[in-house]
């Protein structure tokens, strides 16, 4: 007798990842961990809005001066075009080297940046030029953790639940955005430091948490990296983005930049690298970005409707502020330096709406469908645009109230469904790359939008603006000379005041021109009654414009989110070549990706099940409820497949509790499969084998990953369940091997028995 070696590390740590990923908690826990992250980052992409004027307080600067014009929207933008870039790159490194661990390095680097935020000792532009460094590392962290959380729910939650996990999971991300608002003017005037260090009790708390608990179940497929698809997405996409950043900013008396030639250059020469990219990635053998998911309707109309509803939500933040900020809260008593904080509480009707239609629109979807709830909140948000657009300047605040309730319940309608859409319709091998494809679409959405909002909000002001400031302020005193420097002061200058919470005459006009006014005049200038009726009407011109842009942008992606088709979950069952679907009852074709080594693919599907006798329900497994004894009837599919290995797929029938025809090949189950897959023979344990027990619908009913022992744990499954080889994989001595005429794969199958 051979005396059994104690358990290694590598053992244990694989007998606990196994015991976690079996319980029926584990999605929970998945899905609360990676809420924690995405809201953290969201909410960080957002919190600087409000907290800008006492961050420049802090650190001695003028944002509104020319020169530091570009420190402020660097500040703004960097985290944005960082996280738009890099979720592609982040996400296709999780699908090779694991998505819980790419995640989890996320939680810490953006944690330590945090940290370096908030330790800022120097002051004036070497501060600002240091924050704007450290945002960008914290970008850093805040891309591999929304680039990896969509694949790793996708991995834990079967797929009539995947809608439920990530519509939660993107309404919190959403709602963070909004939520950074107010957590801003709440912390930035006690401490300005506090809006970074917010963030690092979560940070610390969620990497140790992830650490502990999550695991990678997906598949992994090792590969190398696309060093020239990364290099040229990078540079085309930074110079698109940095050519719309400073296209805002104007330039030798223009309003804009537009004719700026490093703008052109930037837009002209990221769109030509982004065409090289596009070559590239059709060349490679392991791209980056994943063209071929582009045939996936669902996944390619669900795209394009998220790039056109973050275009139309995008800007509509910063819009919403700066008519609260600038014209409608001073008009009813606050005083400028107050309008900050209750911006952000006003807009929390748009946040509400989120966390009400949200989870509800995507539970409705797991059963329905993406389609009619995605194309509905569009409709919806539209409709919320129009009445936005009707709306005096100086509003009613309970109908505002009531109108941003509805865009946020049209925009949370649409949020949920479409991501389960999306990732529903991705292969489970390409959930990471093709989660961070959507990602950086939505991403890119933000600063597009903020680029073409501003834009039209520039145009409007830039027509009547000038001769209402300059007639105005000489009608109070203010010298021809003054009045006219104000005048021709771009638009930009007098947003970017409202938007900070500024007194904006007091800023703009200086010290030494109020000095030379009567008292009373001076105070009339700097009140709270002055500047918003002055841009009221300015301000309105450009409202309705932009508003006119959102609307059309959600109409358009209506139209996509209806054209993505009926309900569609990508499994990886292997059909027959040009199989289609056939009845309901029938299991769906998909395809398989093609395994490394040559030869041909197993073809095989489960049949439909016999029809019930019964509906007795047993108690619920993993979290799912339990077929009936005799629903159970009929044959389950395991499907393994694994690197470099031929799929193998292995018959398992299931009669209730009643002796099995196919009893005699193997033992019957509680439920649990367990075994152990082998690699070109018995003493070659493999590690990582995906396996699929496939259901009589054709569904993906239990998934699982083998850890470096070979071993595995199938939970889930009807009790009864005898493992048997199918005619497809004949037995052999050592094992089940998959195919005569290709890699071998060794399977050796134990149950718990019943």
């Amino acid at each position: 007798m051979i005396a059994k070696s104690a358990p290694s590390r590598s053992a244990r740590r694989q007998a606990r990842a196994a015991a976690d990923t079996s319980s029926p908690q584990y999605k929970w826990i998945v899905l609360s961990n990676t809420t924690l992250g995405v809201l953290m980052a969201t909410v960080n992409g957002s919190i600087m809005l409000i907290a800008l004027p006492d961050i420049f307080r802090g650190i001695g600067i003028d944002p509104l001066q020319p020169g530091n014009t570009s420190l402020l929207l660097w500040l703004i933008m960097g985290y944005l075009v960082v996280t738009a870039v890099l979720v592609v790159s982040f996400g296709r490194m999780g699908d090779i080297y694991g998505r819980v661990r790419m995640y989890n390095a996320g939680f810490a680097v953006f944690s330590v940046f945090s940290v370096l935020l908030s330790v800022t000792w120097m002051h004036g532009t070497a501060a600002a030029l240091w924050l704007i460094l450290m945002r960008v590392g914290q970008g850093v962290g805040g891309a591999m953790l929304m680039a990896n959380s969509n694949a790793i729910i996708t991995d834990a939650f079967p797929a009539d639940q995947r809608g439920l996990a990530l519509g939660l999971n993107q309404v919190a991300g959403i709602a963070g955005s909004f939520m950074g608002l107010v957590l801003g003017g709440l912390l930035a005037p006690v401490e300005w430091r506090l809006v970074f260090l917010v963030s690092v009790p979560f940070g610390v708390f969620g990497t140790f948490w992830a650490y502990r608990k999550l695991h990678d179940t997906g598949i992994r497929r090792p590969a190398r990296l696309d060093w020239w698809g990364n290099l040229t997405f990078a540079v085309g996409l930074i110079s698109v983005l940095v050519g719309i950043t400073y296209g805002i900013q104007p330039y030798r008396g223009h309003t804009m930049g537009w004719t700026n030639p490093v703008v052109l250059a930037a837009l002209i020469g990221g769109v030509a690298v982004l065409v090289v990219f596009g070559i590239v990635e059709t060349r490679v053998a392991e791209p980056m970005f994943r063209m071929s998911l582009f045939r996936i309707r669902a996944f390619t109309a669900g795209n394009l409707a998220s790039l056109l509803s973050g275009m139309g939500r995008g800007g509509l933040m910063f819009i919403l502020i700066i008519w609260l900020q600038g014209i409608w809260l001073p008009r009813h008593g606050y005083s400028f330096e107050q309008t900050p904080l209750w911006a952000g509480i006003y807009m929390l009707p748009l946040t509400v709406g989120f966390l009400v239609a949200g989870p509800v629109s995507g539970w409705l979807s797991d059963r329905f469908g993406a389609r009619p709830f995605a194309t509905g909140g569009m409709l919806v948000a539209a409709g919320s645009f129009v009445l936005l657009a009707l709306l005096p300047v100086d509003f009613h605040y309970g109908t505002f109230a009531a109108i941003l309730l509805l865009n946020g319940i049209g925009m949370g309608l649409f949020a949920s469904p479409n991501r389960a859409g999306i990732m529903n319709s991705l292969p489970a091998d390409q959930r990471g790359v093709g989660g961070g494809m959507s990602t950086t679409f939505q991403n890119s959405a933000m600063v597009l939008s903020i680029g073409v909002f501003f834009s039209l909000m520039i145009l409007g002001l830039a027509s009547s603006l000038p001769h209402a400031l300059s007639s105005g302020l000489v009608a109070q005193g203010v010298s021809a000379a003054d009045a006219d420097r104000l005048a021709a002061l771009p638009p930009v200058s007098v947003l970017f005041a409202s938007l900070l919470g500024y007194n904006p005459l007091q800023t703009l006009l200086g010290p030494a021109a109020l000095a030379h006014l009567p008292a009373g005049h001076a105070a009339y200038l700097t009140g709270r009654g002055f500047f918003p009726a002055l841009i009221s009407g300015p301000f309105s011109t450009g409202l309705t414009t932009a508003f006119a842009f959102a609307i059309v942008a959600c109409l358009i992606a209506a139209v996509a989110s209806w054209l993505r088709g009926g309900k569609y979950v990508h499994t990886d069952l292997p059909t027959a070549a040009g199989g289609t679907a056939s009845a309901p009852g029938a299991p769906k074709p998909v395809a398989v990706p093609v395994a490394a080594r040559p030869g041909p693919v197993v073809v095989a599907s489960a049949p439909p099940p016999a029809a019930p006798a019964a509906t007795r329900a047993g108690p619920p497994v993993d979290g799912r409820p339990r077929p009936a004894p005799d629903a159970a009837l009929g044959a389950y599919a395991l499907l393994v497949t694994a690197p470099g290995y031929r799929p193998a797929m292995y018959a398992m029938t299931a009669d209730g509790n009643r002796p099995s025809a196919a009893a005699d090949a193997g033992p019957r189950t509680n439920g649990r499969v367990t075994g152990l897959v082998y690699g070109p023979g018995p003493d070659s344990p493999l590690p990582g084998a995906a396996l699929r027990a496939v259901g009589p619908q054709g569904t993906v009913v239990a998934y699982a990953l083998t850890g470096d022992d070979g071993r595995f744990q199938l939970p889930g499954l009807p009790h009864g369940l005898s493992p048997a080889p199918s005619d497809e994989a004949p037995r052999s001595p050592r094992g089940v091997q998959a195919r005569p005429d290709g890699a071998a794969l060794h399977l050796k199958l134990d149950g718990t028995p019943s």
